[in-house]
């Protein structure tokens, strides 16, 4: 965990406009965000996984490593995440290339990408997620917001509905967790 912190802050100074949070996510959000994940069908992908907090929570749900990828932008993060996590697919790829590497019917997707008020970002990472996700799948997103990183205006226009998750105090800072899926027609 020191070495996390470690690399996370000395990428933190290095790259300020790719690292966005401020310490890597705690076990508690971790586990609020893979809740659920025992019971998924399919591929799972996790977007800007950083050090690996929601990665040990993913497979620690069951999920086998050969149906996880990862997609992060930060090469020195994927280099560690690739000798963290064997048999995990990780690729140095943005979150905007899900649709792109391969995967459809993906079960779920666990997200520490920042959306919020980025109309852009929510089009090409949520909206592209849900074109290669199955029917039930789900997608998970953190957000330091109380209310849901996508307005209900965007809800509509990407077919999907929000549910906060709840509230993880014990997080620097403290944070939320929402899950988004398809609106049932």
């Amino acid at each position: 965990m020191a070495m996390d912190f470690g690399l996370f802050f000395g990428e933190l100074l290095r790259h300020p406009g790719e690292v966005v949070a401020i310490a890597p996510s705690s076990a508690a959000v971790a586990r609020r965000m893979t809740a659920g994940l025992e019971r998924v069908q399919g591929p799972v992908v996790e977007i800007g996984p950083g050090t690996g907090s929601f990665t040990r929570a993913i497979l620690a749900r069951g999920v086998a490593p050969e149906n996880l990828t990862l997609l992060e932008t930060n090469a020195r993060f994927c280099a560690a995440l690739q000798e963290k996590f064997p048999g995990v697919r990780v690729l140095n790829r943005p979150a905007q290339d899900i649709g792109e590497i391969g995967l459809s019917g993906i079960g779920a997707v666990i997200s520490g990408v920042p959306v919020l008020a980025r109309p852009t970002i929510q089009r090409e990472v949520v909206g592209r997620a849900f074109e290669v996700m199955a029917p039930e799948g789900f997608f998970a997103q953190i957000t330091y917001s109380p209310n849901a990183p996508i307005s209900p205006e965007m809800q509509r226009e990407l077919g999907i509905r929000a549910e906060k998750r709840g509230t993880v105090w014990a997080n620097l800072p403290p944070a939320r967790v929402f899950v988004f899926r398809r609106m049932q027609h």
